[in-house]
């Protein structure tokens, strides 16, 4: 049960002494280097780990988008996961441009194991981490600041005792003082000084010092400090790359790393959609697309987004949400009426416009740029208005229907959504579409032929119908085809009809497209009746709107 007054059991995150913070003014201008640990912190999370068919289509994945520095596994942790990094590097697998990452325990050992795993690998990353905070120190290891610290340099001496043995590797070196966030920032630079000191970076040999929020415990701009401060106070700064490694504990993963590089850092550490131990790791395509959406090219490539989730899904086991970023099938749909409404007149100033500039309402990145199209953009239930009904049948038919024709059908949309009580698809919202207007079933006047004749202002129509099961002559005189059409509809069927508002399009784009018409009229009695019609000539497509719009007259009698 919660807790009348939380802070009897839970105490606030201290804030970071940092005076003059510069991190709140700075911007993201360029992308970061990306590391996956989808196969090491993703794949631990799983209830299934990966077996090798699944990591190795991982792997090919992260490839083809653009990783280029790829956690592969934890090769001490046994024989599946040694077997597996040393395949990679047996079967000439690993692209010259991408860097494979291990990860291993300050334990000589499992040093040892690690760098066997990638014997005769072009070049390699070894990642070696060992837990700072006071909670670990205190409770876990039982250790003071001195002994933890001795922790990091005796793993930094592995590492470069054991890299000069295999000097065929080009070899690259992190380091975690793990749990980073929740340690005191003067011990976790002391232990960072004692493993530069015995590695000895450079700038053109650079070591990565990984700060992670191994559990997230406060805002991200508490992280955003530490980061600061780590960057001002770190001897050598132009010889250490500072990677990002959170965690989503709090929900605000993607929010620390972001601030984090706002504070200096250089690399970001995380999983495709947020995979990781209990709420997630730092999800990259988030952080990514979020670039991509401010002008920025993030150097990974989602222009096809499903085929990520299809890979990421299935070597999970794990379903990418409805409503995740950019990713997830609801994202860029809308099913409220006043946001249809702005999206359908976002897209229609995008067409007008003589620009590549995005700026349509609700969608903050075009669909197309991750291989999606408009189909899904707009979709419709009770909660939908015009705007969206109309989307629906201009994606789906190519029609354009006119404002007041769109507020005509949207009811007969919404009384359909509210019997049915469930979302609507295109095929549903279509044969509604052809009922309503008489377009299918019973229709009284039905167009076989006809011929117009006379001069400009006193036109003939010379029409024969299917009336009555059979088929009837009809003429009419006006002073134009529609107005003709109406006269013999009033003078031989009795149908009085008067033509309030005349519109039409081409359906689609090209040389041999049809064209819809559309009628909106009046009847004697105050009525406002609608007519479509459809044909490969405009002119044909404009008398069968009449007759659509005499159809449901007649019905309505």
């Amino acid at each position: 049960m919660m807790l009348t007054d939380p802070s009897l059991k839970y105490r606030p995150f201290p804030q970071v002494d940092l005076p003059n913070r510069q991190w709140p003014s700075n911007v993201i201008t360029a992308p970061p280097r990306w590391l996956s640990t989808d196969m090491r912190d993703g794949n631990q999370s799983l209830i299934d780990p990966m077996n090798a068919e699944k990591k190795r289509r991982f792997f090919d994945l992260l490839v083809k988008v653009g990783v280029k520095e790829i956690e592969v596994g934890f090769p001490s942790a046994g024989a599946t996961e040694f077997d597996f990094i040393s395949g990679l590097v047996r079967d000439g697998a690993i692209p010259d441009d991408v860097f494979p990452q291990v990860l291993t325990q300050a334990r000589e050992d499992l040093i040892a194991t690690t760098f066997e795993s990638l014997r005769g690998a072009k070049k390699a990353i070894v990642h070696v981490y060992n837990a700072v905070s006071p909670a670990w120190r205190n409770i876990v290891f039982q250790m003071d600041q001195p002994q933890i610290r001795d922790i990091a340099i005796t793993a930094a001496r592995l590492l470069r005792d054991n890299a000069a043995k295999q000097p065929d590797t080009d070899w690259h070196f992190e380091y975690s003082p793990e749990t980073f966030s929740t340690a005191e920032l003067d011990f976790s630079l002391e232990c960072c000084e004692a493993v530069m000191e015995i590695l000895q970076p450079t700038p053109e040999r650079p070591l990565i010092l990984n700060l992670p929020a191994t559990v997230e415990a406060a805002t991200p701009n508490i992280y955003a400090d530490q980061i600061e401060w780590i960057c001002r106070n770190i001897s050598k700064r132009d010889s250490v790359v500072i990677s990002l490694h959170t965690h989503n504990d709090r929900g605000t993963g993607v929010a620390a790393a972001e601030l984090g590089l706002m504070a200096g850092a250089d690399r970001v550490e995380g999983c495709l959609f947020g995979n990781g131990e209990r709420t997630g790791n730092c999800d990259l395509v988030t952080v990514a697309l979020n670039m991509y959406t401010q002008g920025i090219n993030p150097g990974l490539d989602f222009s096809d987004i499903d085929e990520v989730i299809q890979t990421v899904e299935y070597c999970n086991q794990l379903p990418v949400h409805p409503r995740h970023p950019y990713a997830g099938e609801l994202v860029f749909t809308a099913f409220s009426g006043s946001h249809q409404d702005a999206i359908k007149k976002g897209f229609a100033a995008q067409e007008a416009r003589n620009d590549q500039i995005w700026d349509v309402p609700y969608l903050p990145i075009d669909p197309k740029d991750l291989g999606r199209d408009y189909e899904a953009v707009i979709r419709v239930n009770s909660q939908s208005g015009k705007g969206g009904v109309a989307w629906v049948l201009q994606q789906d038919k190519g029609l354009k229907l006119p404002k007041r024709m769109q507020a005509d059908f949207s009811k007969v949309v919404q009384a359909l959504a509210d019997e049915s009580s469930r979302e609507l698809n295109a095929a549903d919202i279509w044969t509604a579409f052809e009922t309503h207007y008489r377009l299918t079933g019973e229709q009284p006047y039905s167009l076989i032929d006809y011929h117009e004749s006379g001069a400009a202002g006193d036109r003939i129509f010379t029409g024969k119908i299917t009336h009555k099961g059979g088929e009837r002559s009809i003429s009419g005189r006006g002073n134009g085809l529609i107005s003709s059409v109406l006269a013999a509809l009033r003078d031989e069927l009795g149908v009085d009809l008067e033509v309030a508002d005349y519109s039409e399009h081409a359906i689609g784009a090209g040389t041999d497209v049809a064209a819809a018409a559309y009628v909106e009229c009046r009847t004697p009695d105050g009525r406002t009746i609608f007519g479509i019609g459809t044909d490969t000539d405009v002119a044909t497509a404009s008398v069968q709107a009449v007759l659509s719009a005499a159809n449901s007259v007649a019905t309505q009698r």
